[in-house]
């Protein structure tokens, strides 16, 4: 390893951690531990069919992190990362909201139970992040500034 490489790494490093102190990666960390126990209480079940979805979502959720973390999303310009950050939590939010009811109405077995109410909290937690992350509501427009000197 070169010099200069050695000299670099613990910049980088603290620049990649430092995303994950920031209330966006707060956030996708706490999806990604969510998904993942919500994932062992449905395979704890009789019934494994609906920890697809918590597979799913916490891939997207680390996936999402490591390119927050690693400041890829202004490298990938051609993606537009906060519509695409704010339809997969909606989309999570939606979709965990009708897992969490049908898994509840069945209501076979306390892991699918305790699986149902935490797909709530998911609900809550992915609603939360798609409110915050909505695109137009980060971008505030001001008036233009207008001189009463320059009439006709």
């Amino acid at each position: 390893m070169a010099d200069s490489e050695r000299l670099s790494a613990p910049g980088c490093w603290l620049a990649c951690t430092s995303f994950s102190r920031t209330k966006k990666g707060i956030l996708l960390f706490a999806e990604i531990i969510l998904c993942l126990v919500i994932l062992i209480c449905f395979s704890a079940s009789t019934t494994s069919a609906y920890s697809s979805l918590s597979v799913i979502e916490m891939i997207f959720a680390a996936l999402l992190f490591v390119i927050y973390m690693c400041d890829l999303h202004s490298k990938l310009s051609f993606i537009n990362w906060p519509w695409t950050d704010f339809f997969r939590s909606l989309i999570a939010a939606i979709l965990y909201l009708i897992t969490s009811i049908v898994v509840l109405v069945e209501g076979r077995g306390s892991s699918r139970i305790v699986a149902g109410i935490l797909g709530l909290l998911a609900t809550l937690l992915f609603g939360y992040d798609a409110y915050i992350t909505f695109p137009l509501k980060q971008q505030r427009h001001t008036a233009a500034p207008t001189d009463p000197t320059d009439g006709p």
